[in-house]
């Protein structure tokens, strides 16, 4: 693995690769250079053998070398002011990258803007690519369905594990307040009690307190008796008294007995009566709502209450993530099942297929319009960050290398020119 180094300012990061391509330039740029230098050599020996009458190959010779010359040195001078400016003079428009960076950097922002995240770019794109099929298909294969199972049930337990107990109690506990306090609960309470009256459904309530009852009446006679005659007057004697105490408990236990016994016992009629008109109170009578919404208050604000919501959540959070975690709990085997079932249908079904890429398009499209700039100018302030030196010699260490091509090509092209245009003019001159 390269390893990354911080070269200067603007945080540039250089790594052995950069170093590597660097050097690789280098060793172009001194084939290049050595190529001008032999053109030069060649220049200077075909003249000295023009000069001294050595033929008219001198000519020739000399003047592929020196177009060669002209082309290396052209070359050269175009490939060096793109990065600094030639043999340091303050010729115009040389050094091309280091000062001209930032609107490089603009430009390059646009470009992307203008070509890659344009709605008409992206929608085109993504309904080409057909995504509900393609997404559909992926998701109806099993390793695929237990894959995505996985991942989820590591982000749940994740969320859940950055998750702070106390905030989230907090937050359910307020909302549980905030939508008790704003929902009278009477009214649905009396509407609840009707129906339940109207059904029968407390019969079995009252048959079981009165059975609790006649059980409590018959475990505890002594203390009941015992209870009525010391409530007596002291005048009276104590023998009358438990006579008296003994007498009640009777008529408790037969009355509650009758009670339990007969579904048309005339305290069962009370009772019903007393039910169906608190019913309606609830629903109608505004003492009777208003004592109600008051009770709820004080119910809600007793800290058992408040105690039992935290308890709520830490007993979700538990289930929840313990679930996550089985591999074969009923959430994840039911989350895996929805998947390879939504594949199948997606992979299947044009119509959903149609949706998903349409949904696809619309949201693409939203980012790409809401958020052009934004995703721009991270480009654009990007390399406007970067130092223009230390920028104009990462981007030569990567393309450097094919421009010294151009020098050599340079070089080789104009001799060839040089060597066409000599010859055609001793042609003509001929």
């Amino acid at each position: 693995m390269a390893r990354a180094t911080t070269d200067g300012p603007g945080g540039f990061a250089y790594t052995d690769a950069d170093a590597e391509k660097r050097r690789g330039v280098r060793r172009m740029k001194t084939t290049a250079t050595g190529l001008l230098l032999l053109a030069a050599v060649v220049f200077t020996l075909a003249r000295w053998a023009q000069h001294n009458g050595a033929g008219a190959w001198s000519g020739y010779v000399a003047a592929a070398a020196e177009a060669g010359m002209v082309g290396a040195l052209a070359d050269w001078f175009a490939v060096t002011a793109l990065f600094k400016r030639p043999l340091r003079l303050p010729i115009p428009h040389t050094a091309i990258i280091p000062t001209k960076k930032d609107q490089l950097g603009r430009s390059l922002g646009d470009f992307v803007g203008e070509n890659f995240l344009s709605a008409e770019v992206v929608r085109g794109r993504l309904h080409a690519l057909g995504l509900g099929s393609r997404v559909g298909g992926w998701l109806a294969e099993p390793a695929n369905a237990d894959r995505v199972t996985a991942e989820a049930s590591t982000a749940l337990r994740g969320a859940l594990a950055v998750l702070r107990d106390n905030d989230v109690q907090a937050v359910v506990g307020e909302a549980i307040n905030r939508r008790a306090a704003a929902l009278e609960v009477g009214p649905g309470l009396g509407k609840l009690l009707e129906k339940v009256v109207a059904d029968g459904g407390h019969r079995r309530v009252v048959d079981m307190v009165c059975e609790r009852a006649e059980n409590w009446l018959i475990l505890n006679g002594p203390s009941v008796v015992g209870a009525v005659a010391g409530g007596a007057p002291g005048w009276t004697p104590k023998f009358v008294d438990r006579r008296v105490g003994e007498r009640v408990y009777k008529e408790l236990l037969r009355f509650i007995g009758e009670m339990r016994e007969s579904p048309e016992h005339p305290a069962r009629g009370a009772l019903d009566r007393f039910l169906t008109d608190f019913a309606a109170d609830l629903q109608g009578d505004t003492a009777t709502r208003a004592r109600v919404e008051r009770l709820k208050g004080e119910v809600l604000a007793r800290d058992e209450v408040q105690d039992f919501i935290a308890s709520a959540w830490t007993s979700l959070r538990g289930m929840i993530v313990g679930a996550a975690e089985d591999e074969r709990s009923e959430l994840r085997l039911r989350a895996r099942a929805a998947l390879l079932s939504f594949g199948q249908r997606m992979a299947a079904d044009e119509r959903l297929q149609a949706k998903v890429d349409g949904w696809a398009e619309d949201v693409a499209t939203h980012v790409v319009t809401t958020y052009q700039h934004q995703i721009t100018s991270l480009i654009t302030d990007t390399v406007a960050g970067w130092d223009a030196d230390h920028t104009s010699r990462k981007i030569e260490a990567h393309i450097g290398r094919d421009l010294q091509f151009i020098r050599i090509n340079g070089t080789v092209v104009g001799a060839l020119a040089g060597l066409v245009i000599y010859t055609v003019y001793r042609a003509i001159a001929g």
